[in-house]
């Protein structure tokens, strides 16, 4: 297994060093905080892979540090957080030598996409290798997980728990996974995924589904008709477990493949999330927003980015 990426963080506000922190280790991640310059310069020496840096900081600013942590370590990639409307000191980031920068407040797979992407720029050399489905995918341990013998109502909470934002600070937003992944008893196994879109079929009465005479295609259903159906639904299936309405487990793909080859899996298997297997062991998860966030990469000039 690879290490994960070591991520210095420098930030003088300790909220929003601690809610990065906890995201960013949900994420794979492995972080170093920093709440000033020179905090930061001396944790060089525990070999941060990327270094994320805010520019207005009391004492050395954003700037300062960077020149000093570029003369120290002209290998490191640098990201700078900014404020939103400081194009020009961001700006003056990149002629300095940053990597990239990035607005306050930053979406979190924005911010993973980012670290993955300067820590390969530091590892590559010459041309540019075909990037992997490794340097993508969102790690097994940092999905959320569920028994196939829980019921509905503990996968919705499970679920909902993924979309929130920690409350330390409004600074960073978090992205849910929008499914969670079934394993057998063990844990060992993925079993299945159950999404939003499975929740939302299951408490659809199976007349409303069905085919329909040619006759009731204009059927047009009154306000009354569906009053408390949605309350009614969920209170049948509070009980039940997940395995009853799960969907089949993703198609699994190398964490090797490249990432054209998930995107052909995906568009050709009607796949929005793939299970990314080492030596045929479930990994990580790959979904189809990792690659979005991929081609603006590629297609978006660093300078143009936003978040």
């Amino acid at each position: 297994m690879k290490q994960p990426i070591k991520v210095l963080m420098v930030d003088d506000e300790k909220r929003f060093r601690e809610t990065t922190r906890k995201i960013l280790e949900r994420n794979g991640f492995q972080t170093i905080l920093a709440e000033n310059g020179e905090k930061a310069l001396q944790c060089l020496n525990q070999s941060p892979d990327v270094a994320i840096l805010d520019i207005r900081m009391p004492g050395m600013d954003g700037h300062e540090v960077l020149e000093k942590m570029i003369q120290s370590e002209p290998d490191l990639p640098v990201i700078m957080l900014t404020g939103h409307g400081d194009k020009d000191s961001a700006e003056q980031s990149l002629a300095l030598g940053a990597f990239d920068y990035l607005a306050k407040p930053c979406d979190i797979d924005l911010l993973s996409d980012k670290i993955r992407e300067a820590c390969r720029s530091r590892q590559q050399s010459g041309k540019p290798e075909e990037d992997l489905v490794c340097s993508a995918m969102i790690p097994l341990s940092a999905y959320t997980t569920i028994s196939e013998n829980a019921t509905i109502a503990e996968s919705v909470q499970e679920l909902k728990a993924s979309f929130v934002t920690l409350p330390a600070s409004d600074l960073i937003m978090e992205t849910g996974h929008r499914s969670i992944l079934v394993m057998d008893k063990e844990g060992g196994k993925i079993q299945g995924i159950l999404t939003i879109r499975n929740l939302l079929e299951r408490i659809l009465p199976g007349y409303l589904t069905s085919n329909k005479p040619a006759t009731a295609d204009s059927i047009q259903y009154s306000p009354m008709f569906w009053r408390g159906m949605f309350t009614c639904a969920l209170e049948q299936i509070r009980t039940m477990t997940i395995s009853e309405i799960m969907s089949p487990a993703p198609i699994s793909i190398d964490w090797e493949s490249t990432l054209m080859e998930a995107a052909w899996i995906m568009v050709d298997q009607n796949q929005r999330r793939l299970i990314v297997t080492e030596n045929g062991k479930p990994t990580g998860v790959i979904r189809e927003q990792d690659l979005f966030f991929e081609m603006g990469k590629h297609l978006i000039p660093p300078r143009l980015r936003r978040n």
